[in-house]
Parts: structure tokens; C-alpha cells; sequence
């Protein structure tokens, strides 16, 4: 009998954050792909776009007029999914048909007043602008009364079901805790509990001295692909220190958050020479006027490109029935995102 070997034989791992399982399938890389093939994105784009309704001094589509701003901008969405003036309600037939009225505030954060610029292509400084108005706004929607969670996420690019490719993110800020940071509260609650300890500070030590997973890192901050992604090139970005959210963060750190992202999303760019596309975000405490001590601040990127810039995963079939599923290994993948230069491919171009 063969011994077992996570490289080449099918096995589930467990996501200590959520509770849940991820099979894995390395020998299903070695497969052909005949199935969809994305078409990538336009490379140039002007600085200013007269269409663009998130450049500086263009109309939005609800008709607001933007401001001639030079840096990062934030404005309440025209079309939000939540509203802050719902009435108080729900429905309850047995227990079995439940609903209850949700309020709220989305917000949209301009990175930039460059409409050819994304996260990768910004200098340090200007990320960091943009960490200090993720705190800011934390702050101000997380100090209501009537907001227990900030979810701060950035969808990049039109596979992931961006709208505008002018360099932006979005804030969703809610009465309820939301089901993904809502798990996580739920494990990391019960292993701090148990142990003293953050779960995410223990499973970072494991990461450090494996060094398997680790893509990059600096003092404040380390870029790992996580034991159980799902994504086939996702990363966590985990504080050493365990705060609790961004708000917190010293001067200093907050430029070490600004200098990982920036050098994890050329990295992601240069992978297959594309802009690359992600769905990304902060996960930190509820704001419900609790400590939390529990929680440990990170951020997950969820990038959907699978072998190139045309092949992407797709979560279908034994993913939506049973649980996730991915062929090629973390270990993989945080190889091959460790390997690729940190000066973009742009940039090396010219």
C-alpha cells in the first residue's frame, strides 16, 4: 500500500476560521481544459474618462456631481443594497419562513482620482491613504448606534462583476453581523477561550516556522496562502499583532498593511501579465460595543483565475451541493506567487 501524499492523493482540509472542509485534488491539475475561456480586460485606459461616473468633476448616475478631488473619495452609493431609514419588521410562519427588515449604509471609496490606476500601479503612499480612510470609516459607521459590522471589500474587474474599472472599493455597514464574519467569530471565540490566545496568532506561528505557504511579508505583516484556500491563488493577509481591526492599526503598521497589499497585487499581476482580477476584503470585529478580543485582524483575496489570464474556477456542481473543491495545491500556489518579481510587469516593460 502506498503511503499518503497531499501532493498527488485527494484530501479535505479543515478551515479553523469558518469550521468548514475544502477538498482538495491534486492529481485533477494534470487535466486538459476545454471549457470556458475568459477574454482579458483592455490594458490602457485613459488617466481621465469624460464616461466615467467616479472620476473627479463627472455626474454619478444618480446625478450627483463629484467633487474635484486629488486623492482618495468617499461618497454614499447612489444605489446601495442597504438603506439606513428601513421600518422595523418580520416575518415568522412556524419558523420555517423567517425574515426580518435589515438597515444600513453602503458606501463607495475612490482609491484614486486616476481612472488608468489600480492598487498595484499606486505608489506607498497613496495606498496608504487609502488604509487610513478604511480606518476612518470604520470608525464613524462602526461608533452608530445601529451598525453592529463594517464589511470593507474592492471587486477588481469585470469577471468578478465590476461595473467601473476606475480604481474603487466599497463599505457595506449593517445592523446584523454578516454570515462569513459571523463564523469566524464563532471559532475564533471558541479556540481564544480555550486557549489564551488568538487562533489566528497560533496558526501564524505554524505558517512561519513551515514557511511552505508564506508568499511575502514585513515586520507588521505577513501574505500566506491559507492551509484550507478554496481559491486556487487565494491569500490571507494576517497581522503579527493581534488587533482587532484596521482602527487600530499604529503609524507604523498601517504602512505595512499599505506596503503588503501593494506587493501581493503586483505579484498577482505579474502572474499571468494581467490586471488581475479579485474579490478582496477586511474582516475585523463586529462594532456592537463588545471587545472582542477574540478577533484577530486579516484580509482575504479571492482571485478566480485558475491556469492563465483565460481559464478561471468555477464554483459549481460538487461545490454548490456538497462543499469547495480545488486541483492545485495551496503549497503550489504559494510557490508560484513567491517566485514572481515584486516590480510590475508595466514597469519593467518601458
Amino acid at each position: 500500500m502506498t503511503t499518503f501524499d497531499s501532493t498527488e492523493h485527494a484530501h479535505r482540509r479543515f478551515n479553523a476560521l469558518t469550521g468548514e472542509w475544502v477538498l482538495v485534488s491534486p492529481h485533477r491539475s494534470k487535466r486538459p481544459w476545454q471549457g470556458q475561456q475568459e477574454t482579458p480586460e483592455p490594458e490602457v485606459r485613459p488617466a481621465y474618462d469624460p464616461t466615467c461616473y467616479l472620476c473627479p468633476g463627472n455626474t454619478r448616475a444618480g446625478g450627483i456631481l463629484n467633487p474635484e478631488y486629488t486623492s482618495t473619495f468617499v461618497f454614499e452609493n447612489d444605489f446601495g443594497a442597504l438603506q439606513a431609514d428601513v421600518p422595523a419588521g418580520s416575518i415568522d410562519e412556524g419558523g420555517l419562513l423567517r425574515a426580518e427588515a435589515e438597515s444600513g449604509i453602503c458606501r463607495v471609496i475612490c482609491f484614486s482620482p486616476r481612472h488608468d490606476l489600480t492598487l498595484p500601479e499606486m505608489e506607498l503612499p497613496a495606498i496608504r491613504e487609502v488604509v487610513d480612510l478604511w480606518a476612518a470609516q470604520y470608525q464613524e459607521l462602526g461608533a452608530r448606534p445601529d451598525i453592529n459590522y463594517v464589511q470593507i471589500f474592492e471587486n477588481k474587474g469585470q469577471v468578478m462583476g465590476c461595473s467601473n474599472p476606475h480604481p474603487h472599493g466599497q463599505i457595506w455597514a449593517q445592523r446584523t453581523v454578516p454570515t462569513e464574519p459571523a463564523k469566524e467569530t464563532v471559532q475564533q471565540l471558541a479556540y481564544y477561550e480555550k486557549h489564551g490566545r488568538t487562533l489566528l496568532s497560533d496558526y501564524l506561528a505554524i505558517e512561519l516556522r513551515d514557511k511552505q505557504r508564506v508568499v511575502l511579508e514585513n515586520e507588521h505583516f505577513v501574505v500566506l496562502v491559507p492551509f484550507w484556500a478554496v481559491w486556487p491563488f487565494e491569500t490571507l493577509v494576517v497581522a503579527r499583532r493581534p488587533v482587532q481591526d484596521v482602527a487600530q492599526l499604529t503609524d507604523a503598521e498601517r504602512t505595512a498593511l499599505a506596503d503588503v497589499v501593494r506587493r501581493l497585487t503586483i505579484r498577482y499581476d505579474n502572474l499571468f501579465q494581467i490586471s488581475f482580477p479579485y474579490s478582496a476584503g477586511l474582516h475585523q470585529r463586529p462594532t456592537d460595543g463588545q471587545q472582542h478580543p477574540e478577533w484577530h485582524l486579516h484580509l482575504h483575496f479571492y482571485p478566480p483565475l485558475l491556469r492563465s489570464a483565460t481559464v478561471r474556477k468555477f464554483m459549481v456542481g460538487y461545490e454548490m451541493l456538497g462543499n469547495p473543491q480545488r486541483d492545485i495545491t495551496p503549497e503550489f500556489s504559494a510557490e508560484r506567487l513567491r517566485g514572481l518579481p515584486e516590480a510590475h510587469y508595466k514597469a519593467a516593460a518601458e
